[in-house]
């Protein structure tokens, strides 16, 4: 039995009213939206009416030292106190109720022990930070408790407006955040949750470039934001190739899409995208299911719909040089207006494909643990192509391709030459020249990493392909792409 608070004017005096607060307590704690919030945690009633409207209050100081006890093997705050510091969660909230009713609730986080507002300053101290080049995103995702990509994008959504803007309901904004999150794959080194607040933590930093923001609607500002955040939702840790030859049932839904069928974003493929396809339909699939959007007009959720598929589809690396050659033509005639809905979302593909494959732009620190996030994504992928006796796919080979090599092959023939025209398009902006800085410094790095060739052996040293940027790899580099890796 929670321990109510008895000293409030409004006594629960009937059964009814008590089987009504333990029915919000069973919502409350079966909503996936909380994950932080342990169900022992006691709530104590502050008001309530026959009505069915309730308020209540999160007592988080008898509950973070519950959870550190009961949860010794995790570390960190739950989400809900990480909220809490964001300033999202100390306002009203509106929570849907069975029989159409609904609950307000007030989470209070104002008397927490010592340990959780020193966490609640240097979590705040971060957030000051998360539109800097150099926020470290590891840091982040420790601190809020492997909640990163919950946790940012209710502070993205707070500090652009978007919730007021567009109306959304906290609660509900939550939980299909907490869907998204969930739906990737914590085992994959590299394509998991961490990866996709990353992503959006640099798209939150692309928005703001002086030339691109001030023309964004805050329509534009929320599909960049939720395209980022989902644009690897439930990677397998494999990529298409490997989906396409292991005759996996999704490389076989999408190759039989019929060509005339296809509404979003017309383009010829080869393999009909197979991962960005699963990516943007079970996008739209968790955003139907939350009914986020379910209060704006059919035709408002359509052409969101629409939009979203169009910029997750954009992150194909079959179609680099398409959208590569688009931005040239396009910087060349100095044609582009931005005061167009369609220039606009170009520009906003454009800067989700920068924002997805920027790990060579990071500070060397992080980007040299993405690197060898991604390459164990590419060895493990190899080791699976050898067990099942199938050709090892170029990259995957452990034995053969080194670390620095696939990283100098993929910074020559994908990073910089994106890179380079997304700085011409922001005139060269201080951002778009710290990260040209990082990504010379991070490839003169690798190339002091290469392997040093064997005397004798033609330059084939014994970690294999020391020449990734040489002769004839153009083509084995265009595999390593976030959008499209293992």
């Amino acid at each position: 039995m929670w321990p109510w608070n008895t000293t409030h004017s409004g006594e629960i005096g009937t059964k009814k009213k008590v089987k009504r607060l333990l029915s919000f307590q069973r919502y409350f704690h079966a909503s996936r939206l909380l994950r932080g919030i342990i169900p022992q945690a006691p709530l104590h009633l502050l008001d309530e009416d026959y009505l069915g409207q309730a308020r209540v209050l999160v007592c988080h100081d008898e509950a973070f030292g519950f959870y550190h006890k009961t949860q010794g093997s995790r570390s960190g705050p739950s989400l809900l106190e990480a909220m809490a510091c964001t300033g999202v969660c100390d306002v009203e909230t509106q929570l849907n109720y069975s029989c159409n009713r609904s609950l307000t609730v007030n989470v209070c986080v104002s008397n927490m022990i010592h340990s959780s507002a020193v966490f609640c300053l240097s979590f705040q101290h971060m957030l000051s930070k998360v539109g800097m080049w150099d926020f470290d995103i590891f840091l982040f995702d420790r601190l809020t408790n492997g909640n990163s990509l919950v946790t940012l994008l209710c502070h993205l959504f707070n500090t652009h407006g978007l919730i007021h803007h567009f109306k959304l309901d906290m609660v509900t904004l939550h939980r299909f955040l907490v869907m998204v999150q969930e739906d990737y794959h914590s085992q994959n080194p590299y394509h998991n949750a961490v990866h996709a607040a990353d992503v959006t933590q640099a798209m939150h930093c692309y928005l703001k470039e002086p030339k691109l923001a001030s023309f964004l609607t805050p329509l534009d500002i929320m599909l960049g934001l939720l395209a980022a955040a989902a644009h690897d939702v439930d990677h397998p840790g494999v990529n298409q190739p490997f989906l396409i030859k292991t005759n996996h049932h999704l490389a076989n839904l999408y190759q039989e899409i019929n060509q005339q069928d296809w509404l979003l974003d017309p383009f010829q493929y080869k393999n009909m995208s197979v991962l960005e396809n699963h990516h943007w339909r079970s996008t739209i699939g968790m955003l139907r299911e939350s009914r986020l959007l379910a209060h704006l007009p059919k035709e408002m959720t359509q052409d969101i719909e629409q939009q979203l598929g169009s910029l997750i589809l954009a992150t194909d690396i079959n179609r680099q040089n398409e959208f590569l050659t688009r931005l040239r033509t396009h910087l060349h005639n100095k044609d582009l207006r931005l005061e167009d809905g369609h220039d606009r979302h170009f520009m906003l593909q454009i800067a989700l494909k920068c924002a997805d494959i920027c790990n060579p732009c990071r500070v060397w620190e992080m980007s040299k643990q993405w690197s060898e996030r991604v390459c164990e994504e590419f060895y493990r992928q190899g080791d699976l192509e050898q067990k099942f006796e199938l050709e090892i796919s170029p990259l995957c080979n452990q034995q053969k391709d080194s670390i620095p090599s696939i990283q100098i092959g993929f910074m020559t023939y994908i990073v910089e030459p994106l890179f380079q025209e997304w700085a011409r398009f922001t005139g060269h902006s201080a951002l778009s020249e710290n990260m040209l800085g990082h990504l010379a410094h991070n490839k003169a790095q690798w190339k002091s990493l290469l392997p040093k060739p064997h005397r004798g052996s033609g330059g084939g040293g014994g970690g294999g392909s020391p020449d990734l940027a040489g002769q004839g790899t153009e083509k084995e580099a265009q595999t390593v792409t976030t959008g499209d890796t293992p």
